[in-house]
């Protein structure tokens, strides 16, 4: 497998919108790429940042959709981001996130 790590900075009371949109307008987007299998996205405690991590197949699908949709997504989060986000790009070497439980 291979994961997509986006990091930013988020504008100050924008945690939750953060949250709102990967919810509503970047994981259907995400589901419409071959080889996407899952996004987990994270708001610090302090609401001063947000992750993104999704999960794909093959990096080659990691790819195609960077090509694609990567700046759609940006343009959604863009409300949220203040700066410039940081992408890195990561081959899965373990995973036990089938056992964790989410919280809003």
């Amino acid at each position: 497998m291979f994961t997509r790590i986006f990091r930013a900075a988020l504008k100050p009371g924008k945690g939750d919108g953060f949250a709102r949109a990967i919810d509503e307008k970047v994981i259907p987007i995400l589901k419409k790429f071959k080889g996407f299998r899952d996004e987990i996205a994270m708001v610090s405690a302090d609401g001063k940042e947000g992750i993104g991590i999704s999960f794909w197949d093959q990096q080659e699908d990691a790819e195609a959709y960077d090509r694609a949709a990567y700046a759609d997504v940006r343009k959604a989060l863009e409300p949220f981001v203040a700066g410039v986000p940081e992408l890195h790009k990561y081959r899965l070497t373990t995973s036990t996130v089938h056992a964790a439980v989410a919280t809003k």
